[in-house]
């Protein structure tokens, strides 16, 4: 979910399987003493970087070794890749015939077409699997079988500045387009610079656009699978939208600006209201900014009962063999400590009913777990989707600065056109 957070961060994390001295063993990883069994896992980074406290190595060191401990039959070798070569060096893997047992990343349907990977109920209990967030793991199926297990989540709520609030006589946050408008004058009054923060630059315009969408009843698609980024309902929103930036109420020149840029403006306290994720948190934070609430995101009419939705997946090879003891390693990880451990680290969120209710205590995460059951995704499983978000990121801040219902119907135009 780093890079693709959202795109939700992807971790892929592979396992050299040439390394360590072990020879030309191949698939058959049983060792010559007590049956120990190997699985080879590769893994996304989540964190900064090798050598760093929140490094993915250092991340599942702490959770191999637990395991470990509980299972000494069972090693686990990871090997931590970073999310802009992870794809590329596991179809390498793939290709060479040095297949992981256990792959953390981005997507899994890729594999499915070339019959690589376990069912899920082959290497999940069913007990796990009845846990996961049901609108997730439904993603994780190809023709109604599943494969593809969830393995964490993001999604989005505003973030306001209770100080700057305060200042501006503001008693809680905006829960219609109404009345966010009317606190972004307050605010403007104020002498904030940039009453809501607005990035609709190419870092991640396609989210910040679909949260508006939502507001309004709308999306990139209908309930039907059509596209309708050009739909009365969206052309409305912009429209909007563009009202606030040339009232002034808005990050100036939207699209020209990416989320991090806005984030760290709202850290800094320039900013009164920004849409974010779990991970903006560690960047307020870095900033030395304490005083902040975190409250479901306006829509036209009321507040949203859904949120941006953004998962990474983990999935099992069957090459290998070795189901029996990925579903013990699967389990574990669901059933532990993993998952808290995540959102301790990297600000991601549990996708099991029971990870939700042991963080259920964190305030400033509570808005987002109270909308995860619920979430609105973005249409990725069509074809398309890529060709048209690539160009979202291009072109969509242009609908605040030019004809909203211009620049949506070409964009409307790209996605028919697809493919």
């Amino acid at each position: 979910m780093g890079g693709a957070a959202l795109g939700l961060a992807t971790v892929l994390v592979l396992s050299s399987c040439g390394s360590g001295g072990s020879g030309g063993s191949g698939g058959d990883d049983q060792a010559s003493g007590g049956g120990q069994v190997t699985l080879k896992m590769v893994a996304a980074d989540y964190g900064s970087g090798p050598g760093k406290p929140d490094s993915g190595e250092n991340f599942w060191k702490g959770v191999v070794d637990e395991f470990q401990a509980a299972n000494p039959n069972i090693k686990v070798d990871v090997q931590v890749i970073n999310w802009n070569d992870i794809d590329k060096q596991v179809a390498t893997m793939i290709q060479n015939g040095q297949v992981p047992d256990i792959l953390q990343t981005g997507g899994y349907s890729g594999f499915v077409n070339d019959s690589l990977l376990y069912k899920v109920d082959e290497v999940l209990s069913p007990e796990v699997s009845g846990d996961m967030l049901q609108k997730f793991s439904d993603f994780g199926k190809v023709d109604g079988t599943a494969y593809g297990i969830p393995f964490v989540s993001s999604a989005r709520a505003l973030f306001y500045n209770k100080d700057l609030f305060e200042k501006a006589g503001i008693a809680e946050p905006p829960k219609t387009w109404d009345e966010l408008k009317a606190d972004a004058e307050k605010l403007k009054k104020a002498g904030v610079t940039q009453p809501f923060g607005l990035p609709l630059g190419q870092e991640e315009a396609q989210a910040e656009s679909f949260l508006w969408m939502l507001g309004n009843g709308g999306g990139y698609q209908d309930a039907s699978g059509k596209w309708a980024i050009n739909s009365p309902q969206n052309v409305e929103t912009f429209t909007y939208m563009k009202g606030l930036v040339e009232a002034g109420l808005t990050t100036p020149n939207p699209g020209t600006k990416d989320r991090k840029t806005v984030w760290e403006d709202f850290g800094a306290g320039k900013v009164g209201m920004v849409n974010g994720g779990p991970m903006s948190i560690p960047i307020f934070d870095a900033a030395g900014l304490k005083n902040y609430g975190v409250a479901p995101i306006p829509g036209k009419a009321g507040p949203l009962d859904t949120t941006l939705g953004v998962m990474d997946w983990i999935m099992a090879f069957n090459k290998n063999g070795h189901a029996a003891e990925i579903k013990k390693f699967f389990d574990f990880f669901y059933t532990g400590s993993a998952a808290q451990k995540i959102s301790d680290t990297y600000k991601l969120l549990p996708v099991t009913n029971g990870g939700i209710k042991k963080l259920e205590g964190d305030e400033k995460l509570k808005p987002f777990l109270d909308a995860l059951p619920n979430a609105s995704f973005y249409p990725f499983t069509d074809p398309k989707w890529e060709a048209v978000s690539a160009q979202v990121k291009q072109t969509i801040g242009g609908a605040v600065s030019d004809d909203p219902a211009k620049v949506l119907g070409d964009l409307q135009k790209t996605a028919e056109a697809a493919g």
